[in-house]
């Protein structure tokens, strides 16, 4: 099925059927009660952690398979972005032909980084990646500025050819399509007495990201990636059986910078800007973060950490001290005001504090990420239904000789 076993199958399927109802999942309080604030099933956060999935995804081919960590993959991010915004003012608005280019363009510039970088190990090849990514920052900023418009950034214009779209030129500034199809258009449906919002370019960013879930399950499971995981494991050893892994580790790069570049042509399409703010290592260092947080090395890791921290960064960061003091509005005003104050620390624009935190209780209790604390419940579970005497299989009587 697909190339895949069965389990890996289901896995799949599950994984589909779980990106097309995220709409009515993520809102699961009813809009007019205090907890909507949790709801997180809008278009804009639903795609942000569709396209930080693909980024996740792609990095952890690199980290969690061969070990190596990069902190320079938000180049390649910022480069599939410039290409896409390129595409769109030079050709036409659709996000096809920009989706490719994008790719093609993190893969060659992957090729070119990778091969200068691997040739160091460890933190060598951490801190090379890293030179890179900010030189790429510094070249988008402030020397390649015709091409990157600076620290404005990359946005479109009426005076742009388009020479595709040139005949359905409207006087006004265009939307990103798919074959006609507005990325923005949104069909909001009424269900179980309220609301959701089903929006084209999350689906299209969550088809997408299905995908390249699917690619990367195939790259976990073939050869190819058990060669990576033998030059995690133990280098020295392959290249006393006459196998060299820097062609493994390198294409590992690249097909790692070529989902960099795909998530940044999705951002582009979705918003069609580009910025060098996407080249910086704050960028690079939150995939890393994702990565970890979900646990490296596993399929669904990278996904789980990049919902996590887009919806930490999304939600808790509106809950400001007017929400906060309608929360606890039932408290007299002794006790209401430092609970808003001590809770104000952690929310808003204090958000980066909580999440601090909940990534050192992670590092701490659970080294292989959210994954492994799914693994440990899961655990707990079949132990008990392990430990229930109804699940034990009855034992013959004993009989004396």
């Amino acid at each position: 099925m697909l190339g895949l076993e069965r389990k890996d199958f289901v896995f799949l399927i599950v994984v589909l059927a779980l990106t097309l109802a995220a709409p009515i999942l993520l809102n699961p309080f009813p809009e007019n009660s205090a907890l909507a604030q949790f709801n997180a099933g809008y278009p804009d956060l639903m795609q942000r952690i569709a396209i930080f999935a693909i980024f996740a995804v792609g990095f952890n081919i690199l980290f969690g398979l061969t070990g190596y960590l990069s902190f320079g993959h938000a180049a390649f991010l910022g480069a599939g972005s410039y290409a896409a915004m390129w595409m769109f003012k030079l050709l036409s608005m659709n996000i096809l032909p920009a989706i490719v280019l994008s790719v093609l363009i993190g893969g060659l510039f992957s090729l070119l980084i990778g091969y200068v970088s691997l040739r160091r190990s460890g933190i060598y090849f951490s801190i090379l990646t890293l030179a890179f990514a900010q030189m790429s920052f510094n070249l988008a900023y402030s020397v390649l500025t015709p091409l990157t418009n600076g620290e404005t950034g990359l946005q479109l214009a009426l005076t742009d050819p388009r020479v595709l779209d040139a005949a359905n030129n409207s006087g006004s500034l265009p939307d990103t399509a798919l074959f006609g199809l507005a990325m923005n258009s949104t069909t909001k449906v009424e269900m179980l007495g309220r609301v959701f919002q089903f929006n084209v370019g999350y689906y299209v960013c969550g088809l997408i990201s299905v995908l390249m879930f699917y690619v990367a399950l195939r790259i976990f499971r073939s050869p190819f990636g058990m060669m990576l995981r033998a030059v995690k494991s133990n280098q020295n050893r392959m290249n006393y059986t006459g196998l060299s892994p820097r062609p493994y580790t390198l294409a590992a790069f690249v097909i790692s910078g070529m989902y960099a570049g795909l998530a940044g042509g999705l951002m582009a399409s979705m918003d069609p800007l580009a910025g060098a703010e996407r080249m910086q290592w704050t960028a690079s260092g939150e995939v890393v973060l994702m990565t970890i947080l979900g646990g490296a090395g596993t399929m669904l890791g990278p996904v789980l950490g990049a919902g996590f921290i887009k919806y930490f960064e999304n939600i808790f960061s509106k809950i400001n001290e007017t929400v906060l003091h309608g929360w606890f509005s039932a408290l007299p005003h002794a006790i209401q005001d430092p609970l808003v104050w001590l809770a104000a620390r952690f929310t808003g624009e204090g958000w980066h504090l909580t999440l601090g935190v909940l990534f050192m209780l992670v590092v701490i209790f659970l080294p292989g990420g959210l994954v492994e604390g799914g693994q440990r419940i899961g655990g707990l579970f079949r132990r008990r239904k392990t430990d229930d005497p109804e699940h034990h299989p009855k034992r013959a009587p004993h009989v004396a000789e």
